[in-house]
């Protein structure tokens, strides 16, 4: 340990630094309780939206459900990678930079090399980190997150539906954190496009075939192919919109996460660094008697 000036400077420069941290968790604090309501509030609609979307086109025997349901296979990838603006945070961006790395090396690596995949950053650190890996994204957006709306989200969603549609990739993955709680943050990677049933509802559609599920039968107005029609440009544009909710809530948790440990370690410095400085205070007074004492016994020879 160094001398008491420098356990002096490094006790203040800890306190500073713990300051800061617990300025921020109580930051995250405040912005995790408003996006857990929203998205709170947006799953069951969400779920149920898809649910009637699945329903219909289930019930329409040889539909093809429209433009953004054809599979033509996967040649040509986009994966849009949802990340943050802002670091300290736990390992939230690094999580997504990984899994989309593994994405590209276990199914589409022979497209990677024929520069078929393309990767959009939304979020700095996620693109940041992608480029510094030698996985450039081809597209990265910093702004969705300093107004994240449904609106601003439908644009970039309109925009991917139509190069879909356009023959610009054949296939759309989401990859991104998803909000459980907030300690706990689940990463998640989901076909954006083209529409398919998801795996809760194939499990189910077994279910009901195994227990010879009866379905009711409605009327439908108007007929089920305009429903599904209006239905599916909605059902994707809100699913991005609840991916981005969905890691917007996922990183002030992990950053309050972060924020309350980096706040605790710091803590526990301080004790620890003003246990030393008590010792070497301790050490320099008892050394300092001594050299009075001998001192004095010189003197009386």
């Amino acid at each position: 340990m160094g001398g008491l000036k420098e356990v002096r400077t490094r006790i203040a420069s800890t306190k500073s630094t713990r300051q800061i941290t617990s300025a921020m968790k109580m930051v995250s604090a405040a912005k995790l309780r408003k996006a857990q309501n929203s998205i709170v509030s947006l799953r069951p609609y969400a779920a149920k939206l898809n649910e009637i979307m699945e329903n219909l086109s289930s019930s329409l025997e040889g539909s093809d459900e429209g433009v953004y349901s054809n599979d033509r296979g996967d040649e040509k990838v986009l994966i849009v990678a949802i990340s943050s603006n802002r670091g300290l945070c736990g390992g939230f961006n690094i999580n997504v930079v990984k899994e989309t790395i593994a994405l590209i090396d276990d199914k589409f690596s022979a497209q990677y090399k024929k520069g078929n995949v393309k990767i959009l950053a939304l979020g700095k650190k996620g693109g940041d980190l992608l480029t510094s890996k030698g996985f450039a994204p081809s597209e990265t957006n910093k702004a969705i997150f300093d107004n994240l709306t449904f609106e601003n989200s439908a644009t970039i969603a309109e925009k991917l539906m139509q190069e879909f549609v356009n023959k610009e990739y054949d296939k759309i993955f989401l990859i991104y954190n998803q909000f459980k709680n907030a300690a706990v943050q689940i990463l998640k990677t989901e076909q954006f496009l083209p529409v398919g049933k998801s795996e809760e509802h194939k499990e189910a559609d077994k279910e009901k075939l195994q227990s010879h599920h009866m379905q009711a039968d409605y009327i439908f107005e108007p007929g089920k192919e305009e429903i599904l029609e209006a239905l599916v440009p909605k059902a994707i544009k809100l699913h991005l919109y609840k991916a981005l909710i969905d890691s917007f809530a996922a990183e002030h948790g992990a950053r309050m996460t972060a924020m309350h440990k980096a706040t605790d370690n710091a803590d526990e410095l301080i004790k620890a660094l003003n246990l030393a400085y008590n010792k070497a205070r301790q050490a320099a007074i008892t050394n300092e008697i001594l050299e009075i004492v001998s001192g004095a016994e010189a003197l009386k020879g």
